[in-house]
């Protein structure tokens, strides 16, 4: 008995993984005549002028990221702070000699 119901759970399981991978094709094939059908008029010059549009992109992105990282970066504070400092010390000297 216990091996006859075995051999229905395998035979089921088997069967509904068939139906599964059968569903899984087909939506794969839609997907590959979908994407076919947007790429049809592409030729090769369109590519290399998104590949070139692509690339000028991402360098101005990076650009602005370093530009961005730059601005609350420490050493922006302390160049700040050593100017002025420089500026004050070039305030305070105002030619009086102290001694002698």
């Amino acid at each position: 008995m216990q091996n006859v119901i075995m051999h229905q759970v395998l035979l089921y399981s088997t069967f509904l993984i068939a139906i599964l991978a059968l569903f899984f094709g087909c939506y794969a094939c839609g997907r590959v005549a979908k994407v076919q059908t947007a790429v049809k008029d592409l030729d090769w010059d369109a590519v290399a002028n998104m590949t070139g549009d692509l690339a000028t992109t991402k360098r101005t992105i990076q650009t602005l990221n370093n530009r961005i990282n730059g601005m609350h970066s420490p050493k922006v504070a302390e160049q700040e702070l050593m100017l002025q400092l420089l500026q004050n010390q070039g305030q305070q000297k105002n030619g009086k000699m102290v001694g002698g």
